[in-house]
């Protein structure tokens, strides 16, 4: 029955990893997305107040 290397839960494990994979990369991209918007919304929040004082 499992003469495919990995056994017959191969398909699956292997569509898992690349949805782990994928998932990843996805919240690796956007946290980093979102930490430059943040970052520079402080900056300009910064900017703004300090002119206003």
């Amino acid at each position: 029955m499992a003469g495919v290397a990995g056994g017959p839960y191969s398909g699956t494990s292997s569509l898992a990893l690349v949805a782990r994979v994928s998932a990843f990369t996805f919240g690796l991209v956007y946290g980093k997305m979102k930490y430059s918007y943040l970052k520079s919304k402080a900056a300009a929040q910064r900017t703004i107040s300090t002119s206003h004082h």
